[in-house]
């Protein structure tokens, strides 16, 4: 089991507006690059202009970064595509056996680890902006 694509395909989305700027960085096209149904697409961008993190105009094709890359983190991708809920990255299984002595206790214990964990991946995330993963690309593409 993984996080939801939708982070992954949301900053794909939004790298490649930047990159397109010159184009019409339409749902068709950005689903082509993606290699996804334009549909989906749709959805994503609609949870990126949500977050005003994209402007999009009704019945024209194509999108606009509504911020400078250095402003926009992945974390803010993250948050935006609804990937998960605050301190749920982790589940917890819901019903353990409360007659067990771990089955009583191991919900307690491993809450805070999975609430610590999900904060440490979230300041991450947080650290690394879109122009970040423009760069990378750039420079791994003139190796």
């Amino acid at each position: 089991m993984s996080i939801s694509s939708r982070f992954a395909v949301g900053i794909h989305i939004l790298t490649l507006i930047e990159v397109n700027q010159d184009g019409v960085t339409s749902s068709n096209f950005l689903a082509g690059s993606v290699n996804t149904n334009p549909a989906l697409i749709r959805k994503i961008m609609a949870m990126l202009k949500k977050a005003d993190l994209i402007e999009v105009t009704p019945g024209v094709a194509g999108a606009k970064l509504a911020k400078n890359l250095n402003e926009i983190s992945l974390y803010d991708v993250y948050r935006a595509v609804s990937v998960v809920e605050e301190n749920e990255l982790f589940s917890i299984h819901d019903n353990p056996n409360p007659a067990c002595p771990v089955g009583q206790q191991i919900q307690a214990t491993i809450e805070p680890i999975f609430i610590h964990a999900q904060s440490a991946m979230e300041s991450v995330l947080k650290q690394v902006t879109l122009a970040d993963v423009v760069n990378d690309m750039a420079n791994n593409s003139s190796t």
